[in-house]
C-alpha cells in the first residue's frame, strides 16, 4: 500500500533539513500509541532509529534503518526502512522529502507498507493516513518563517 501526504512550510528546504532531528521526531509522535524513543541516530545512511510503542497492555518494538539520503540544490530526502517491526507490519519504507517550493518547501511523506496480510493492509489504510495527517499542523507550526 502507498501513501503520499504533502505539507507545505514557509521556511527553505536546507533550513527544513536541520531541523528534521530528535526534538521533532518526539512532536511529530500522535498521542496513541504513545511512542519512546529509544535510539536517534539522524537522517543519514546507516543511521538507526528505534522506538518502543505502548499499547496499554503490550508494547511492540519498531527499527528502522536509514538506507539513503541524498542533498542535492532542490531538494533534501531520505528513506527509512523496518528492520524490525511490530506484528502488524510486514514491511515498511518512508521517503521523507524537502522541496524546495518558492521562499518556503513542501515536506513529502511517501509511505509504502505491507501487513501480513492484504486485509490487515488495508485495514491499517485509516490509520496510517490520520498518522501522517496529524503532523501537517506540527510541520507548519515547527517550520514557520523567522519575522
Amino acid at each position: 500500500m502507498n501513501i503520499k501526504i504533502k505539507t507545505s512550510v514557509e521556511q527553505d528546504y536546507l533550513s527544513v533539513k536541520e531541523g528534521f532531528q530528535a526534538t521533532l521526531f518526539k512532536k511529530l509522535s500522535p498521542p496513541f500509541p504513545p511512542v519512546k524513543l529509544i535510539r536517534f541516530d539522524g537522517s543519514e545512511k546507516g543511521d538507526i532509529v528505534s522506538l518502543e510503542l505502548n499499547f496499554m497492555f503490550f508494547k511492540q518494538k519498531w527499527v528502522s534503518k536509514i538506507t539513503d539520503d541524498q542533498t542535492t540544490e532542490e531538494e533534501f530526502y531520505f528513506i527509512d526502512e523496518g528492520i524490525e517491526l511490530p506484528f502488524f507490519l510486514k514491511s515498511w519504507k518512508h521517503k521523507h522529502r524537502i522541496i524546495q517550493s518558492g521562499e518556503g518547501s513542501i515536506i513529502q511523506d511517501e509511505i509504502s507498507y505491507q501487513a501480513p496480510f492484504q486485509l490487515l493492509t488495508w485495514l491499517l489504510y485509516p490509520a496510517m493516513i490520520l498518522q501522517f495527517a496529524y503532523r501537517i499542523p506540527i510541520y507548519r507550526k515547527v517550520f514557520k518563517k523567522e519575522d
